[in-house]
């Protein structure tokens, strides 16, 4: 007798959560309110993406072709699964040894999208593009250099 009861009780109980969620979607469906949804790729040319939106990873460089990156490396140790290199070099300024960055790569491939790498930069010199086509025929096309040719360092960020 005590099975039978179950049995009810747990076909009662999913009914009970199927009209839950139902309510939810009836609702949304009646009065739809904010539409979300993007009628791509129609409206290619007015597309906003939000704020919150992971694209990819960019260094934002400022009017005098500077960055915030001091090549620590940090980044790239945190990136679970390799997508970012650093190669640094060498400088001397003002008769002092410096390390700098020669080139930023970014494996846009093999990036998850996690966001340690953002999360992590103590100078916040990276940020989420928002960017978000990316399809190639070549996929060597998805390795992408993040310092712009020249860039150097603010001079106002303190190492």
């Amino acid at each position: 007798m005590k099975v039978v009861v179950d049995y009810f009780k747990d076909i009662f109980g999913g009914i009970k959560t199927l009209i839950t969620g139902m309510k939810v979607t009836g609702k949304y469906f009646v009065s739809p309110g904010e539409i979300v949804t993007q009628q791509y790729p129609e409206n290619r040319e007015t597309l906003q993406m939000f704020d919150r939106f992971k694209g990819e990873v960019i260094m934002p460089h400022n009017d005098k072709n500077e960055h915030k990156c001091t090549g620590c490396g940090i980044c790239e140790m945190n990136c679970p699964n390799g997508s970012i290199e650093i190669i640094s070099k060498w400088e001397i300024v003002d008769e002092k040894k410096k390390k700098a960055i020669d080139k930023h790569i970014y494996h846009l491939s093999m990036c998850t999208f996690c966001g340690l790498c953002v999360k992590t930069c103590p100078s916040k010199a990276l940020a989420f593009g928002q960017e978000f086509e990316h399809s190639v025929f070549d996929r060597s096309q998805l390795t992408k250099i993040l310092n712009k040719p020249n860039s150097v360092v603010t001079k106002d960020l303190k190492e």
